[in-house]
């Protein structure tokens, strides 16, 4: 479908998502549907700014309503948004993702927006069919759970900073319908705050999320500044933090990314006690690794130890959390098969079915039927 023509279906892509939901139920699979991924179209950037327009946010209601008549007879479960922050960083922050801006006012208002559009949403499917047949909708975010370097007041503020506007930033909002308030008052003293008006505010409150998603891969470790802010480029988050690499830390070295099985416990801990125990599950986690070819064996599957390792330590740490009370209802990997993504192709792997992307034949890794076992015995 294409929202940037409120008054045109796109019929192709209407009849191909018909064709995989319905593929999806006949094999016995339950979709959830993801309104967006970071594919907002680029006529929306040029004409009115993209998430920068609250004209864009109204745009994207009248594209979910479509979707949830579209779809809704047959899909019970929906997401907002998959990752907002990263929209928030790699656009406006970090220069990741289209348009590429170093510019943390304007990063602080689509934050904002975002989080309109998901309530806004929410507000529509919570009036449709589908939703008084028994569907919900809920978001999908990335938490990067925020660890101080020591007890030292200052490196507790500091990380209570970095998790407050990279985590707490899009989950108060969801589950509480609120806006974290240390976060209000530090953006307001900074000037970044965004615009808003008490409508919206009250459109926020009173829609918010049925239940969350959230994709876990790394922790964010924090400390106090040691070293002068450079505001040559405008206010950035990291004005009140700088990272913090912890000595002895686990990495995956082909994405950089510090290895913690242990915080998908904490976030499992975090819903049950500061976001009222809301139905929850792991939508993403996985490990991507370069050049798994070499470890193919003469049987023709790669034996991926490491990903088994690595999905078994954060499996234990998950049920760790739902023993202790913490609602969640599923663990989904990212990826079943090996997948496409937006900075670097398909240059790490992820899946538990490699792909050959000359032959597209597709081969079960060890993992793959490793998993088989784990859900055909309940665990392992």
């Amino acid at each position: 479908m294409s929202y940037h023509f409120i008054d045109k279906v796109e019929l192709d892509g209407v009849r191909f998502y018909n064709a995989v939901i319905d593929e999806f139920l006949k094999q016995g699979i339950r979709p959830i549907l993801n309104l967006h991924h970071f594919d907002l179209p680029v006529e929306l950037y040029e004409k009115y700014g993209g998430w920068e327009s609250k004209h864009v946010v109204d745009l994207f209601t009248i594209f979910a309503k479509r979707c949830f008549e579209l779809f809704g007879d047959r899909v019970k479960d929906w997401v907002t948004f998959n990752e907002p922050m990263v929209v928030v960083e790699g656009e406006y922050l970090y220069e990741f993702h289209y348009p590429k801006l170093v510019d943390g006012k304007k990063a602080c208002q689509v934050l904002y927006n975002l989080n309109l559009a998901s309530a806004k949403a929410i507000e529509v499917f919570h009036a449709s069919d589908c939703a008084k047949l028994g569907g919900r909708i809920g978001i999908v975010l990335n938490l990067t759970p925020a660890y101080p370097r020591s007890d030292a007041p200052e490196d507790v503020a500091a990380a209570k900073f970095a998790e407050d506007y990279k985590n707490n930033s899009f989950l108060d909002p969801a589950v509480h319908g609120t806006f974290t308030e240390n976060l209000v008052k530090v953006l307001a003293e900074d000037g970044v705050l965004w615009e808003s008006t008490p409508e919206e505010l009250e459109i926020i409150k009173n829609h918010t999320v049925d239940f969350l998603g959230i994709n876990y891969y790394q922790p964010f470790r924090a400390k106090a500044r040691e070293t002068p802010f450079d505001a040559s480029c405008g206010w950035l988050p990291e004005k009140h933090f700088e990272s913090y690499e912890m000595p002895g830390r686990r990495m995956n070295p082909y994405r950089g990314w510090e290895i913690y099985p242990k915080a998908i416990y904490d976030i499992a801990i975090n819903v049950r006690d500061h976001l009222g125990n809301i139905p929850w599950y792991i939508s993403e986690n996985g490990m991507g690794v370069e050049g798994e070819e070499k470890y193919r064996n003469a049987d023709g599957f790669i034996e991926d130890d490491y990903r088994i390792d690595f999905i078994k330590e954060h499996l234990e740490w998950l049920h760790k959390g739902i023993a202790e009370g913490s609602n969640c209802f599923g663990y989904h990997l990212w990826t079943p098969i090996d997948c496409w993504s937006w900075l670097n192709a398909y240059k790490n792997r992820y899946g538990f079915i490699a792909l050959d992307l000359k032959t597209q034949e597709k081969t079960i890794k060890k993992s793959g039927y490793w998993i088989r076992d784990v859900i055909a015995n309940h665990g392992f």
